[in-house]
């Protein structure tokens, strides 16, 4: 697909794509050349896409597709399995949903601060994004242009144009165009709560699921999930390396209790790559935890992803591989 340029569209990004594409190939937005990675084809969801075209399916018939909210989302939660998967060659598709208007802008400077300016630290995280995309390997990298809502409970929450304001009906719909072109077997995204209540991370959950619904295309669907005996083994880890653990202040509740988890996949091949693709999005690194800690804890972290598959047609209750049952054993490893 041919790059598309942002325009002015209602509740969607206000220009932030097209300046985000004049600012790609800055070292300094991007931070470095990726070490790992491919050409990404890049397109703004606008006009509609036919159900089925050259290059729509990949050429071994899988297809992973992972629906975002923000630049930077898909290396969190995701990048490994889009490491892993690509190198497998199944086909991969990162769908992000907002421009993230309301990340950090460069040094640091936070919404509503004075240097903070919206539209630009959007074409930043797009530029971020893509570079990430490239890291991982991303073949379709597919934006839905909206403006992002910040936090629950920000003020930008209140603005009928965000994300999470946005109709479900519209997302909804264009994440069945994507669905019903790209025909993933499986779909990655949120879970009802957003995994910790993000507005946008809500919005994109109610809409993937709408969108899968609707079409009936994946055969197995997955949310994403931080595993709560996970979450306090690190905490412990930390504690026994002396690193703070001040950021882990959350309540004890915190994450997917470890029964209500389906899947873990081993990821520990690509931890390399998912680190590259977080460094990619330079301007909001201050806000991730991982660079304050011994490498040994990072690559605990970062080496296995976890997952609660939502519904199926085949695969096992207790699974390693998001492909399980669709794929032959013999078509694994990479």
């Amino acid at each position: 697909m041919a790059a598309a340029a942002g325009r002015a569209r209602g509740s969607r990004g206000r220009g932030a794509v097209g300046l985000a594409t004049e600012l790609g190939a800055q070292r300094d937005v991007v931070a470095r050349a990726p070490m790992f990675g491919r050409a990404v084809n890049f397109a703004v969801m606008d006009d509609p896409r036919p159900t089925a075209g050259p290059g729509a399916e990949a050429a071994n018939g899988w297809t992973l597709m992972a629906v975002h909210a923000h630049p930077d989302d898909e290396a969190i939660g995701t990048g490994g399995v889009l490491a892993r998967y690509a190198a497998e060659g199944v086909q991969t598709v990162l769908v992000t949903c907002t421009n993230g208007e309301q990340g950090d802008a460069m040094g640091g400077v936070q919404p509503g601060e004075e240097g903070h300016h919206p539209e630009e630290v959007a074409a930043v995280r797009l530029a971020e994004l893509r570079t990430s995309a490239a890291v991982l390997g991303v073949d379709h990298l597919e934006l839905l242009d909206y403006r992002d809502s910040g936090m629950d409970g920000w003020s930008a929450n209140k603005d009928p144009g965000v994300f999470c304001n946005v109709p479900l009906p519209e997302v909804s719909r264009r994440l069945a165009q994507l669905m019903r072109h790209y025909r993933p077997q499986v779909v990655v995204t949120y879970d009802a709560n957003g995994n910790y209540g993000h507005p946008d991370h809500i919005q994109a959950h109610r809409a993937t699921v709408a969108a899968a619904e609707s079409t009936g295309i994946p055969a197995k669907f997955y949310y994403l999930a931080i595993p709560r005996s996970g979450f306090l083994q690190v905490r412990q880890l930390m504690q026994a390396s002396g690193v703070s653990t001040d950021d882990f202040d959350l309540p004890p509740d915190f994450g997917v209790p470890d029964e209500q988890i389906t899947t873990v996949v081993d990821v520990s091949a690509y931890v390399g790559q998912k680190r590259e693709a977080l460094d990619a999005h330079v301007s909001q690194n201050q806000n991730f935890f991982f660079d304050r800690l011994p490498d040994e804890i990072t690559t605990a972290i970062l080496s296995r992803e976890s997952f609660t598959l939502r519904s199926a047609t085949n695969g096992s209750a207790r699974e390693d591989d998001l492909f399980a049952g669709l794929r032959k054993e013999t078509t694994r490893g990479a």
